[in-house]
């Protein structure tokens, strides 16, 4: 039998939303469970407007404990019992009943429910259901975080068009979304028109007059214009009132890393880092231009803190990846790399490392997919075009590789290094060799010290064994910066013309800047050898045997990674 509630107290469900409301997700999830369980046995238990309310605690506390899947088919319940609801709500109004009217203003919105199932379906990667449940939700109807979530959703799935409207309005609603200024700027609205849609409020409000800069600033950034964009962002940085914003330096080392400036670079994540000790945003980055320096110990502590401050974050994974792919372990590399875009499907950092690892690899068409998806994702950052001609010219597709470069030299400009990439290609085909000459000169022209251009000048050189000029190039960008590989080519350089101490300098300094640079090495034993031809077969011998007995133990090491890595799926695009 069940007993009449008696008026004034509570009814059970009222103590289920009351927990619910003071965040008792645990406890929730048993008594709502409890009392589902009764319902389905006793229909006229519940009236179906507590039904609906069970159904959307129980899925809430489902969803608090990260069971999606199970939380969709519950939301999914409520949503059937609430059309239920409405169609008896209307046939019936209600007569006088005092009771059904406090209880209909207090039950879970609807339109709630909708956005914690697109939720679900993110956290599942299921895209187009996100898209498809928050679509049939009227415009009108909309808050601003189901139009945040849909401009998002759209953007991921190349449905520009309506991700701007859905950014639009969201600045419509909440005029001071930065985010959503972001997204326009990246889906190419130009500056001036989103600009345009924050100015009364920068006008109404004192100290805002900084954000129409911060917005131009975001603008030459999202179109690849980097010198500018550091401009800006420097001119905003020395604002008294936004000094050492971690934000502004992380975007500023970010842009001096596309601009090919790692020194800078790697200052401005120094600073970004001593202010905020847990950022993860562009640590990645930061990890890989370490890593590129031969800084292999820094880089490993970088990946351990990482891990400590998130796990669930794609950025430790790239630079504990970045760390294996610098020391040859390329199958762990690749397996980092995967499970980094496990966690983001977005992250570029993580995609060219997993390129780069199934390159290294040998797998140069899955190596394609992976540096075409990077470029789709950030079509202004010249190193995802690198990563895929590097795999063109692996795969000795040269005319493929042109057709890039030349793309890029069009879309992103004539500066230092889209002058160097188109260099790159035109080096490898005996009939451009003389445009590459040009092209590197012009680069040279630009940026003397531009590390990438004075390698390919030093190559072309080296081909006509102009070593005396080689050096005279060499000596000059060394005038103001130390670089690793600089040193290693001149001691090179120096052997080709007898000045075999000095190369030993070089060949030195060249291996205290990175120890495990290989070739440095070789350079160093040819001339021991050449110096003592007995000593130097015996060490020699003794390299040999070290050497393998280190491959073996990196194999091993890596055979459980690329099991790893074969099971891992492709990256999160289905």
């Amino acid at each position: 039998s069940v007993r009449s509630v008696p008026a004034g107290s509570m009814s059970v469900v009222e103590h289920v939303r009351e927990m619910a409301s003071a965040g008792l997700h645990s406890n929730v999830r048993l008594l709502s469970g409890l009392l589902l369980t009764m319902s389905g046995n006793n229909p006229e238990l519940f009236s179906p407007s507590q039904k609906y309310q069970l159904l959307v605690y129980h899925a809430d506390s489902l969803f608090h404990d990260k069971e999606y899947r199970n939380a969709v088919s519950k939301y999914t319940m409520a949503l059937q019992q609430k059309k239920a609801l409405s169609k008896t709500s209307k046939v019936r109004p209600s007569t006088g009943n005092a009771a059904s009217t406090p209880q209909s203003q207090c039950l879970p919105s609807e339109i709630e429910v909708k956005y914690k199932m697109a939720e679900c379906y993110t956290m599942l990667k299921q895209d187009k259901d996100a898209i498809a449940i928050l679509d049939g939700i009227p415009s009108r109807q909309r808050t601003p975080k189901i139009n945040m979530m849909l401009a998002n959703l759209y953007k991921k799935a190349g449905q520009e068009r309506s991700s701007v409207t859905s950014y639009k309005e969201v600045l419509r609603q909440c005029p001071l979304a930065l985010d959503a200024i972001l997204g326009l700027l990246s889906l190419s609205v130009k500056g001036a028109e989103v600009a345009s849609m924050t100015i009364n409020i920068i006008q109404s409000i004192p100290n805002l007059d900084w954000l129409s800069v911060w917005i131009k600033a975001y603008a030459f950034v999202h179109t690849g214009d980097n010198t500018r964009a550091i401009n800006t962002i420097c001119s905003l940085e020395k604002k008294s009132l936004l000094r050492d914003n971690v934000d502004l330096l992380g975007s500023l080392a970010d842009l001096y890393f596309r601009a090919g400036d790692n020194k800078n670079s790697i200052l401005k994540f120094e600073q970004a880092q001593m202010l905020d000790p847990y950022l993860i945003k562009g640590m990645d980055v930061y990890g890989y231009l370490l890593a590129r320096e031969g800084r292999l110990e820094d880089v490993e502590n970088l990946g351990c803190r990482l891990f400590n401050i998130s796990d669930q974050h794609a950025e430790p994974w790239v630079v504990s990846g970045c760390h294996s792919f610098y020391s040859k372990r390329y199958s762990r590399a690749l397996y980092l790399g995967a499970k980094a875009i496990q966690l983001n499907s977005n992250s570029v950092q993580a995609l060219l490392l997993k390129g780069a690892a199934l390159r290294n690899m040998g797998r140069v068409q899955e190596a394609i997919i992976h540096f075409r998806e990077a470029i789709r994702l950030a079509p202004c950052r010249l190193d995802c075009y690198e990563g895929l001609i590097e795999c063109y010219l692996a795969s000795n597709s040269i005319r493929e590789a042109m057709v890039m470069a030349n793309n890029v030299y069009k879309t992103l400009g004539a500066n230092a290094q889209t002058l160097t990439l188109l260099a790159t290609v035109c080096l490898e085909d005996p009939v451009t060799q003389e445009k590459a000459k040009t092209l590197l000169d012009k680069a040279l022209m630009q940026r003397p010290d531009y590390i990438k251009a004075v390698v390919k000048k030093a190559e072309l050189l080296s081909r006509e064994q102009k070593y005396e000029d080689g050096i005279a190039l060499l000596r000059n960008a060394l005038a103001n910066q130390s670089d690793c590989v600089l040193h290693r080519i001149l001691g090179d350089f120096l052997v080709a013309v007898n000045e075999y101490q000095e190369a030993m300098d070089q060949y030195s300094i060249a291996l205290s800047l990175d120890p495990n640079d290989q070739k440095s090495l070789e350079g160093m034993q040819k001339m021991e050898k050449e110096e003592s031809p007995t000593d130097a077969t015996q060490e020699e011998d003794v390299d040999d045997m070290e050497g393998s007995g280190e491959e073996g133990d990196l194999e091993g090491s890596d055979s459980e990674a690329a099991q790893w890595a074969d099971q891992e799926q492709w990256f999160g695009m289905q």
